[in-house]
C-alpha cells in the first residue's frame, strides 16, 4: 500500500491547487461548468484536482447534478 501512495505522490499534476483551494472555489468553478463559461480556462488547477481526487470529484457531481436539475 506504501507504495502506492508514493507512486500516486508523484505523479501528482503540478497545476493542482489541492483540496483547501479546490473546495474554497468548487461552487464557483460548477456555477461555469453548467453555464459552459470556460471553467477549466478560469481555473486551471481545479480540474487536475478533480482529475485526481475521487471524493472532490463526486462533490462536483453531486453539485452540478443540484445545479442543472434545477435548471430543467
Amino acid at each position: 500500500m506504501a507504495g502506492r501512495t508514493l507512486t500516486t505522490f508523484l505523479r501528482t499534476d503540478p497545476r493542482d491547487v489541492g483540496y483547501d483551494r479546490a473546495m474554497e472555489m468548487l461552487h464557483v468553478y460548477t456555477d461555469l461548468v453548467a453555464i459552459d463559461a470556460a471553467a477549466a480556462k478560469r481555473y486551471p488547477g481545479i480540474a487536475p484536482h478533480l482529475d485526481a481526487c475521487g471524493p472532490c470529484t463526486d462533490d462536483f457531481h453531486a453539485l452540478l447534478a443540484t445545479l442543472t436539475n434545477a435548471d430543467g
